[in-house]
């Protein structure tokens, strides 16, 4: 059971580190056009992700691996009824990597401009689809006995899965506005420095209703807090955070304010996780069909054989994350290989 609790806690944290580390690649990508006016505040905006956005996206494969292995019975079920919105990431991915790729390497400004807005509709897409993908989970999908999800795209759409997808558009927007304020410099900077605070504002509005809604139309999230008080430390951090952000942006310690912004969407993330457990995935035919972290689980040496692999191989991998962002610090620096 403990192997269970671990590789849930461990998914979780898979799961805030690919929205921290890619959210700000996003959040580039949704302010890009807005942000950055001439090309040359354009060609900045992308080189402060260009050495660093393909290897987040390598969190994202890590929580579908895990996901596959430790939880595999929900990896199907996913599938089986968001095969299509799962298509669809896939798609918008693919087409920021083409958008960032393509976009410098011609002169025309009608190409440049093309791309631009193809890296700001498909960052904007992934926000949107993730956000809708996890309001579902939250919602509950028509999951029968056997753990087959009975809906379409449209079914996927309600009120509640739009109303996450929204906040979580403008969360990841505040997220790399923060991230674009260490990379920036001059005009950019002035004009970064302007928008953060209005982000923040919006995203607490709707985070805000995110939050009424929830415990309005989910009572079983709001027993776990009802049950354990003390667990209200996860979305107090997460409101402390976002407000120390804001402050820490006011004194340009940009770096400080990244941090409570990552600490933010960690605390967040948390905080519905903690309001799901032990449940992955709620069937709204039956609470017998709930598919949780005990029932939807690979088998005990899997779960171990995986854990002594994760204990091996992570620390490699936060070892070279950790290089890479040491080394392509401070601000963006046009140069001959820039895109």
């Amino acid at each position: 059971m403990w192997l269970n609790i671990v590789w849930f806690v461990l998914f979780v944290i898979i799961i805030a580190g690919y929205l921290i580390m890619d959210g700000f690649d996003l959040g580039v990508g949704i302010l890009h056009p807005f942000l950055a006016k001439t090309d040359e505040e354009r060609r900045i905006s992308l080189n402060s992700i260009g050495p660093v956005w393909d290897g987040n996206e390598v969190w994202l494969v890590l929580g579908g691996g895990v996901l596959f292995a430790a939880f595999p019975i929900v990896y199907a079920a996913l599938f089986s009824g968001l095969y299509i919105a799962m298509m669809l990431v896939l798609l918008v991915l693919i087409l920021r990597t083409v958008a960032i790729e393509f976009r410098s390497k011609r002169p025309s400004m009608r190409w440049r401009s093309f791309w631009d807005w193809v890296f700001f509709a498909s960052s904007f897409g992934i926000a949107l689809l993730l956000g809708v993908a996890f309001g579902n989970i939250l919602d509950g999908l028509p999951i029968d006995a056997d753990g087959f999800v009975h809906a379409n795209l449209y079914d996927l759409l309600t009120p509640y899965a739009l109303l996450v997808g929204v906040t979580t558009i403008f969360m990841l927007a505040t997220h790399g506005a923060i991230y674009l304020s260490m990379k920036a410099d001059g005009a950019l900077l002035e004009r970064v420095k302007r928008w953060v605070p209005r982000l923040m504002v919006t995203f607490f509005v709707f985070n805000t209703l995110l939050v009424g809604a929830t415990i309005y139309l989910h009572e079983m999230v709001a027993d776990r807090y009802l049950a354990q008080p003390w667990l209200v430390i996860l979305p107090g951090a997460a409101l402390a955070s976002v407000i120390a952000a804001w402050l820490m942006v006011r004194r340009e310690h940009y770096f400080t304010a990244f941090i409570l912004s990552s600490v933010m969407i960690a605390g967040l993330l948390m905080s519905a996780a903690v309001g799901l457990y032990p449940n992955l995935m709620i069937s709204t035919i039956d609470p017998a069909y709930h598919l949780t972290i005990f029932n939807a689980a690979s088998q005990p040496n899997t779960l171990t054989v995986m854990l002594v692999m994760a204990l091996i191989g992570m620390p490699f991998v936060l070892l070279y994350t950790t290089g890479v962002y040491y080394i392509f610090r401070g601000r963006v620096k046009l140069g001959p290989s820039s895109y």
